[in-house]
C-alpha cells in the first residue's frame, strides 16, 4: 500500500509503510547513513502528516519485515491482543497521539493497553510527538519489577552501580562498588561489563559481588554482563547467578549477529528462573538495547533505526525483565550525531519502552568523538528524571575506563533525586538508613558509620 501527501504543488509519495515510517522519523545520522532518511525537512513533514492519517489497524495487516522471514515479526503479530487493542482500534496514528495526551488517559488505562499495541504503532506515534509529549506520557506510565527489591515505583529512582575495570582487577572493582554504595548507588543492580567472557573470570566476578551482598545483607541484585551462553554454562556449574543479561535487537538477523535467537533466550529465561534466588519477586532478565545496532550489523531490512529499536522491546517484553536499558549514545556519531539527536533518541526509547510495559532505564552516554558534552547529558538526565525513568548508570566519575565512553556518575543520581524529590528503591533505602549512609530525608550522612567503612575497606584490601 502506498501513501502520499501534497505540500503546495508537490506531492510526496511513499511506497510502503516501512518507507513512510523512515521518512517521518526525526533527523538522525544513522538513517542518513542507511539512505532511508527524508531528503528535506519538507519531505519529513509530508511523511509525518501522511503517517498521522494511517489507521492503527493498518499495522496489523502491513508488516515492515515479512512474517515468513523474521521471528521477531512473528512474535509481534502472534502475541498482539485484540481485546486490549479495542481501546484504540478505531483511531489513526494522529488520533492515537491525541488520545495519549488526554488527561483522562491515566496510568491504569495505559497499563490495560500494553498487550494490544505493536512496536510499530508505538514507534509511529512517537514520530509525531514533541519532546514534551514524550515526557508527559511516559511520566504517566508505571512499570514496577522485583527481584530483591522493588524498582520503578513512582517517586523512586534507581541506579545500576557499574564498577567496570579494564583488566577485571578484583581490588579495582571492589573499590568502585564500595564507593558507589556509600553514595547510595546500586539499587537497580550491581552490574559489571567484563573485560573477557571467560566463564572462570566471570565466575570470579560473580563470587566477588555475591560475597559483598551477603556480608552486608544488601537488598539488591548482581549481574555480570556476559553472553547468555556463558550465563547458561555458569548456571549449570552452580554459580551465584541473580540476573541473566543479553544485548538484543529488533530483527532476527540482528539477534543472530549477537549469537542469539528466541529459543536460546527461552532456555536462558527458564534456567535463571529455576534458581529461585529472588526474595521480592522473580523478574530475572536484564536486556540492553540501543538505536543503530541493526544498521551496524547490516540487519535493518531498510527499516529506520528507531522502529528497529522499538521492535527489540517486543523481544524484551516476552521475558518479563527486571531491567531494560537503552545505551543511547554508545555506538557513536555515525548513528546519533550530537547531543540533540542523543536527547531525542533517549526520550523516544524511554517513552516507547514504557508504553509497551517495560521497566526502562537509560544509559545517558556519549562517545568521545560525538558532538556532545556533559552539559547535554545533564539536560537529558533532568528530562528523564521528570519523565519517570526507572534507572540510570552510576559510573565512578562518569568516565568508564573499560568501555571508554562517558556516562553518568554517582553524584548525578544524587542530583536528580535531590532536585526532584526522588528516593532509591524502598528496601534499598531502608538498608542505606540502617547502615548510616543516608538519613530519613534521603540525604547522605557523609558516611558517618566508621564500622561499616572499616568492614568495607577490609573487603577491598583482601
Amino acid at each position: 500500500m502506498s501513501y502520499h501527501h501534497t505540500i503546495g504543488r508537490k506531492t510526496y509519495r511513499f511506497n510502503d509503510l516501512k518507507t513512510l515510517l523512515a521518512k517521518a522519523s526525526p533527523h538522525r545520522s544513522g538513517d542518513v547513513l542507511a539512505g532511508i532518511a527524508a531528503e528535506s525537512y519538507e519531505e519529513r513533514i509530508a511523511a509525518q502528516i501522511a503517517l498521522a492519517d494511517v489507521p492503527l489497524k493498518t499495522f496489523l495487516n502491513e508488516v515492515v519485515i515479512p512474517y515468513e522471514e523474521d521471528e521477531v515479526t512473528r512474535l509481534i503479530i502472534d502475541n498482539q491482543d485484540n481485546n486490549s487493542f479495542s481501546l484504540i482500534s478505531t483511531l489513526t496514528v494522529g488520533e492515537f497521539r491525541d488520545w495519549l495526551l488526554r488527561d483522562e488517559t491515566d496510568t491504569l488505562t495505559l497499563q490495560k493497553l500494553v498487550q494490544g499495541i505493536t512496536p510499530e504503532m508505538v514507534a509511529a506515534v512517537s514520530k509525531l510527538m514533541r519532546n514534551q509529549d514524550l515526557v508527559s506520557v511516559a511520566k504517566r506510565c508505571e512499570v514496577v519489577t522485583r527481584f530483591r527489591n522493588t524498582i520503578g515505583l513512582k517517586g523512586h529512582f534507581s541506579t545500576r552501580l557499574q564498577p567496570n575495570h579494564p583488566t577485571d582487577d578484583p581490588k579495582g572493582i571492589a573499590a568502585s562498588m564500595i564507593d558507589g554504595l556509600l553514595y547510595g548507588s546500586g539499587d537497580a543492580v550491581i552490574g559489571i561489563n567484563p573485560a573477557t567472557d571467560s566463564p572462570a573470570e566471570v565466575n570470579n566476578l560473580l563470587l566477588l559481588m555475591d560475597t559483598l551482598r551477603r556480608q552486608f545483607d544488601i537488598p539488591t541484585q548482581s549481574c555480570v554482563l556476559c553472553h547468555v551462553t556463558t550465563t547458561l554454562e555458569l548456571i549449570r556449574q552452580g554459580a551465584p547467578i541473580d540476573l541473566c543479561f543479553q544485548s538484543i535487537g529488533g530483527t532476527e538477523k540482528s539477534n543472530s549477529s549477537f549469537g542469539i535467537n528466541l529459543a536460546l533466550l527461552d532456555e536462558a529465561y527458564e534456567a535463571t528462573l529455576s534458581l529461585n534466588r529472588g526474595s521480592a519477586g522473580n523478574n530475572v532478565m536484564y536486556f540492553e538495547t540501543g538505536q543503530g545496532s541493526e544498521l551496524s550489523a547490516n540487519a535493518h531490512h531498510g527499516v529506520d533505526q528507531q522502529t528497529c529499536e522499538v521492535r527489540g522491546y517486543a523481544v524484551a517484553r516476552r521475558y518479563n525483565p527486571l531491567l531494560v536499558n537503552t545505551v543511547v549514545g554508545f555506538i557513536g556519531p555515525e548513528y546519533l550525531y550530537d547531543g540533540k539527536q542523543i536527547t531525542r533518541a533517549a526520550l523516544e526509547d524511554h517513552f516507547c519502552g514504557k508504553l509497551l510495559g517495560l521497566p526502562m532505564g537509560v544509559d545517558i552516554c556519549y562517545t568521545n568523538h560525538a558532538e556532545a558534552d556533559q552539559d547535554d547529558m545533564d539536560n537529558l538526565l533532568t528530562l528523564l528524571g521528570v519523565a519517570g525513568c526507572n534507572f540510570i548508570m552510576g559510573v565512578p566519575g562518569s568516565d568508564d575506563i573499560m568501555l571508554n565512553y562517558q556516562s553518568t556518575s554517582f553524584h548525578d543520581a544524587l542530583y536528580i533525586r535531590n532536585v526532584l524529590g526522588l528516593r532509591p528503591a524502598p528496601e534499598f533505602e531502608q538498608w542505606l538508613i540502617r547502615q548510616g549512609i543516608m538519613d530519613n530525608k534521603g540525604l547522605l550522612t557523609m558516611h558517618s558509620n566508621p564500622h561499616l567503612l572499616k568492614e568495607m575497606k577490609g573487603l577491598w584490601t583482601r
